[in-house]
């Protein structure tokens, strides 16, 4: 049975737990993007989930890791946890060949696959305006990739990728959120993602300098931070009643690359992201008229 918690009262502080979750995201991405240059992204996968997992075991400490991992869903959870490692690896190896703001301009038509599938996969509702706003938003992608108009070289199709799973995984983990506590998911989480990057992380292995260490081990605690804050929003909210959140993503992810790299997103990228984040800030307007 859906959790009482998960009703529109607390959309607000679902709205919120998704900002601090997307800076926090914004933040790791930038320190990825640097490391990515010198370090395979499996070894900085596995040296990230060797401390999420940690991390997970300690906010669960007080009822335990075997009482944590108790769930009548164990399948979902795997699937759920794959499907986040898989995407994450997807987009730091998309910020070795792109800069953040592209990377993340087309990444944010994830917020418009979600509210696809929640209508498929949660039964949750989507008028006209809904289906209207995800063809918008795939068009401003179309600006933003722009085939036809220049040679399409294959990573700028990492992102999208990349935004297609971790709508699926966000969508996957409210399905979770029904039977399952914010910590069983997050352990979950944690323990797949070390086990599955545990298989490759050895592989062209490149010992860390002190920096790198000191990095990784921040990545690895505001990624976990960003995920705990993620689940619980998703806890407290429906899936499509955050998703515009998720376009402040986007805004930091320009900033640190302008910032820490010193990339700006030329006007076609632009133009692009504008249309995206409008596609899903006119869905977040209509629902809150149509609520009213």
């Amino acid at each position: 049975m859906e959790t009482a918690r998960a009703g529109s009262k607390n959309n607000a502080l679902g709205a919120l737990l998704t900002m601090l979750a997307m800076l926090c995201f914004a933040g790791m991405d930038s320190i990825a993007k640097f490391l990515v240059a010198d370090y395979p992204v499996g070894q900085m996968m596995w040296i990230r989930y060797i401390l999420v997992f940690l991390f997970a075991c300690f906010i669960v400490r007080r009822q335990g890791v075997r009482a944590a991992l108790r769930t009548r869903q164990p399948g979902l959870q795997v699937i759920r946890s794959l499907v986040a490692v898989i995407e994450s690896a997807i987009f730091v190896l998309a910020f070795r060949y792109l800069p953040l703001a592209d990377t993340h301009a087309v990444a944010a038509t994830s917020p418009l696959i979600v509210i696809a599938l929640g209508v498929l996969f949660l039964g949750e509702k989507a008028g006209p305006a809904r289906w209207l706003a995800v063809v918008a938003g795939f068009l401003g992608v179309l600006l933003i990739v722009r085939p036809g108009f220049r040679a399409l070289d294959w990573p700028v199709l990492l992102p999208l990728v990349g935004a297609v799973l971790w709508a699926g995984y966000q969508v996957l983990t409210r399905l979770a959120a029904r039977q399952d506590s914010p910590d069983t998911s997050l352990l979950w989480s944690a323990l797949v993602a070390l086990i599955a990057t545990t298989l490759v992380g050895p592989i062209g292995w490149q010992w860390p300098s002190a920096t790198a260490w000191v990095l990784m081990i921040v990545i690895a605690l505001v990624g976990a931070v960003a995920h705990y804050a993620l689940i619980k929003a998703l806890d407290y909210a429906e899936a499509g009643a955050v998703q515009p959140y998720s376009y402040t993503l986007l805004v930091w992810a320009t900033v640190f690359g302008f910032v820490v790299f010193g990339d700006w997103p030329d006007g076609w990228t632009i133009a692009g992201a504008l249309v995206v984040v409008a596609s899903g800030i006119f869905t977040w307007h209509h629902d809150r008229r149509v609520a009213r």
